[in-house]
């Protein structure tokens, strides 16, 4: 079955075939922004829908191989079928995950921001580690990493923005957002004590424009700063880096990866748009039961996730109860087991809350 039971084939194709109908007007192109978001709009319905007809063409193909193979008892079949199988249950796997991924940002790329907590050096090691994890899970998909914003402190990093680039990377990275809890014996207490570090991580999509995030002037503070850490003599002796403040809602947020004052702004300023997507969408959202569950697990010191090292290892999800013994190889970024049942779960959250798969 199709997660959720709501997947509809024939509503998807009625709604491909009324925006393609507005196509054929003379005067659609005239408006080009109108006719972009239009055009995407019928992309994101093909690519929902295609890979399902392709599964069940397989699936049929399948059905057709083993009742022939049964009706003429030829054993000599049973390994096509196998692989035919095997095939079928992999495509599923992977379609099922993606169609859990369908909220109007999911397909977007992602904005991670990783800030350590207090803890000093233990801490400022946790967010380097995390670092590292998130870098290496994009790897493992074949995404693009960007470090957009780095503050580097003594026994690794106090905070840090990346730049994940993939499809559906915001879809997948949103299971993150929250606060992480890493126990261990400290390699920086001599008394080999046993101690506990909290890093937050928020996740927000990178907006296009197919969204709109209206952001007037009068609500903007844009001050510039000297770039801190390596980066060469024109980084560091140039006021490069950019800090944009919205007014409205207190929000700031900064860039100083780049050598180019405006490149730097241009990144901000899409770091803001964001942010200001998630903070407006969790405005409109917060009268829903779903939205307050998932507000009281991201708040400082209310952990999402657990990540024993010693006296055991295991990896925890506090919301899923989804748990792993092999720590090391959740830290090498194998933490899709984690996102699908985060996921599953939001999922099934939507269809117990009333009105929540209005937009389905």
């Amino acid at each position: 079955m199709i997660p959720g039971g709501v997947f509809d084939p024939d509503v998807i194709r009625q709604q491909i075939a009324d925006q393609e109908s507005m196509t054929h007007d003379p005067s659609f192109w005239t408006d080009q922004e109108r006719a972009q978001k239009v055009m995407t709009g019928i992309k994101r319905l093909k690519d929902r829908i295609d890979p399902w007809v392709v599964l069940l063409r397989d699936l049929e193909d399948l059905q057709a191989l083993f009742e022939l193979a049964m009706a003429e008892g030829d054993q000599s079949l049973e390994s096509e079928i196998k692989d035919l199988l095997k095939k079928v249950r992999e495509q599923y796997e992977s379609r099922r995950v993606l169609e859990l991924l369908s909220g109007e940002a999911d397909r977007f790329d992602a904005f991670v921001d990783i800030h350590a907590g207090a803890g000093g050096t233990e801490s400022c090691d946790w967010a380097s580690m995390l670092l590292r994890m998130y870098t290496r899970w994009a790897e493992r998909r074949k995404f693009k990493v960007e470090v957009v914003d780095l503050l580097e402190a003594e026994g690794g990093v106090k905070s840090a923005t990346l730049q994940i680039t993939g499809d559906f990377a915001y879809g997948f990275l949103k299971s993150e957002h929250g606060v992480h809890r890493m126990v261990r014996i400290s390699p920086f207490d001599s008394a080999a004590r046993r101690h506990t570090s909290f890093t937050s991580v928020a996740v927000h999509p990178v907006i296009d424009d197919t969204i709109e995030v209206e952001i007037k002037p009068d609500d903007l503070r844009i001050d510039t700063y000297r770039a801190q850490g390596a980066g060469g003599q024109h980084v560091n002796k140039t006021d490069s880096a950019v800090r944009l403040t919205h007014l409205a809602t207190g929000i700031v947020v900064q860039c100083q990866n780049e050598r180019s004052q405006h490149k730097n702004k241009a990144t901000a300023m899409s770091i803001l748009k964001s942010r200001l997507y998630e903070f407006y969408k969790a405005e409109q959202d917060k009268e829903m039961a779903k939205y307050s569950a998932d507000k009281k697990a991201i708040e400082w010191g209310s952990q999402i996730r657990s990540y024993v090292f010693q006296p055991y290892t295991m990896v925890k999800d506090h919301r899923t109860k989804h748990e792993v013994g092999q720590v090391q190889n959740v830290m090498d970024g194998d933490i899709d087991g984690f996102m699908e049942d985060y996921l599953r779960s939001a999922w099934e959250n939507t269809l117990a809350t009333p009105g929540g798969d209005d937009d389905l």
